[in-house]
């Protein structure tokens, strides 16, 4: 395994190292006014919801690591401590990355991306229409992480409305995940998509606890068929099934794909003689 001290990297190759591995990053397109009311919209990858009650999401608009200085959403929201974030999906994935030209300060990115102003409910800046999601939100506090590029500004936002597009909904009401198509920020010039070609569930084990890893016999523990994927969905039981668990790898093949079908009860079926 390599290893590698963060100050053996100038910081260039650090950004690019974290923003690599540390993904996916949901995206916030943040929309800002200053005090004499230019408008500015930018998407920001370093977001993500803190707490429910109260419901705080934070975004971080970064030092830049090329000349160090600031962005015009931390300077907005440092004069009118407002936002709306957009939350952002693919259909309007390429007008997000459009937004994220450095325009001057004048510039308004709604204008240069093509999306759609809309006056929010209950604060300054401005939502966006083509979102699936908007969050209107008030900034409770700004925590600056340093003063050199690439030093990150924690913008602590908590959000007091919530406009959701009702395409985006299912029949009972509740945020579609399919629906949404949501992407996010990898590293590069690469992003991921959310859509039903790539969603999975995992079954959270909160209302029963799983064996775990070692309660399995060491039939199945030892095996070279199972991945640590599958020993964790066979772990994830209530309780061992009686007898005596099989060596045979043929069964061990045919309860993987099982697995695979999300069939854990079929799958200890095959295993168990």
């Amino acid at each position: 395994m390599k290893t590698i001290s963060p100050k053996e990297l100038n910081n260039l190759q650090l950004q690019t190292l974290l923003q690599t591995a540390i993904a996916p990053r949901p995206i916030a397109l943040a929309s800002t006014i200053d005090a004499e009311g230019n408008v500015n919209l930018s998407p920001f990858s370093f977001f993500n919801l803190f707490s429910s009650n109260p419901p705080v999401v934070i975004f971080s608009p970064a030092r830049r690591v090329r000349d160090n200085t600031t962005k015009h959403t931390l300077e907005n929201v440092l004069e009118v401590p407002e936002v709306v974030i957009g939350i952002v999906n693919h259909p309007i994935v390429q007008q997000i990355s459009l937004a994220s030209t450095e325009y001057g300060k004048s510039v308004n990115e709604f204008v240069k991306s093509g999306l759609t102003m809309k006056d929010a409910e209950l604060i300054r800046p401005k939502l966006i229409e083509e979102c699936p999601v908007n969050f209107e939100c008030r900034v409770l506090e700004i925590k600056q992480l340093g003063t050199e590029g690439g030093a990150g500004n924690l913008v602590i936002c908590e959000i007091i409305k919530i406009h959701i597009h009702e395409k985006y909904l299912n029949g009972e009401g509740s945020l579609d995940q399919i629906k949404l198509d949501l992407v996010a920020r990898l590293g590069g010039n690469w992003y991921a998509r959310n859509n039903e070609s790539n969603l999975f569930e995992v079954p959270k084990p909160l209302v029963t606890k799983g064996i775990g890893f070692d309660l399995l016999p060491n039939e199945i523990k030892y095996s070279k068929i199972f991945t640590g994927n599958d020993l964790g969905m066979l772990a994830n039981i209530e309780q061992l099934p009686e007898g005596n668990c099989t060596d045979n790898e043929n069964l061990h093949q045919e309860a993987q794909q099982l697995l695979q079908q999300n069939n854990i009860e079929k799958a200890w079926e095959t295993l168990i003689l």
